[in-house]
Formats: C-alpha cells, sequence, structure tokens
C-alpha cells in the first residue's frame, strides 16, 4: 500500500536530510520536515497529543512527532539505523489510535532510513 501522501512525505524528508545531513536532534528535523510539508499545503500537527484507552478508560497519553492529515502518524528518528524497538513503538501508535498507517523515518549518518508500518498485517500479493 504506497499512497501518494507518504510518498510526498518521504519526498520531503528527503529534501530535510539533503539540506541539513545527519547529527542534528530529531526537534531539528521535526521543524524542518513541517516546514517542506507546509510548502506542499499538506496539513499536519506536531507533537499531536493523541489518548490511549484500555477497556474504555483513558490510560494515557502520548505525543507522536507528526501526524499527518488526521490519517498517517511519522515517527522521526536520528540515529545509526532504525531499530525493531522504533517499528514496535509505532506499531503500538497505530493500534492505539486505530490510524492505518505509519512512517518511522530516520535521518541516518548515510541516508534517510524509511519503514512503512501498518496497523493490521498486509500480505504481499
Amino acid at each position: 500500500m504506497n499512497d501518494q501522501l507518504t510518498e510526498q512525505v518521504i519526498g520531503c524528508a528527503f529534501r530535510v536530510h539533503n539540506t541539513l545531513g545527519y547529527g542534528f536532534l530529531e526537534s531539528v528535523y521535526e521543524k524542518s520536515l513541517s516546514i517542506e510539508l507546509s510548502k506542499l499545503g499538506i496539513r499536519h500537527q506536531t507533537q499531536a497529543s493523541i489518548q490511549v484507552y484500555y477497556d474504555s478508560s483513558n490510560v494515557g497519553d502520548f505525543s507522536c512527532d507528526i501526524l499527518v492529515e488526521d490519517r498517517l502518524i511519522v515517527e522521526l528518528k536520528s540515529v545509526s539505523q532504525i531499530a525493531v524497538a522504533h517499528e514496535v513503538q509505532l506499531v503500538n501508535y497505530l493500534v492505539a489510535t486505530k490510524i492505518d498507517l505509519g512512517l518511522v523515518i530516520n535521518f541516518g549518518p548515510d541516508k534517510v532510513e524509511v519503514r512503512r508500518k501498518y496497523r493490521e498485517y498486509l500480505k504481499e500479493n
């Protein structure tokens, strides 16, 4: 499942990485990616607060790095490589919010690394 929105977000991430390179805090990449998304007119919210429910009770809140068009969660990293824990964290966010699609974007030392994650397992055709 590749859609135009995820491709636009990934393209913005590459523009940010080409300009800034590696080594900044995630917050710098977050603000820069927000600028790129705004240039394209893509509605988004940084540090979006999302409530987590368990058995109909609010058990806490978390902030995702960027919520795009209310249908895509973007988690940003600035590490040597994406770890399994980063991917699991995003899937948990997707399950908690019932949002179907998310991206982990890592502004790594050599390149931008992207992992698409889905709330429900999708079989490859």
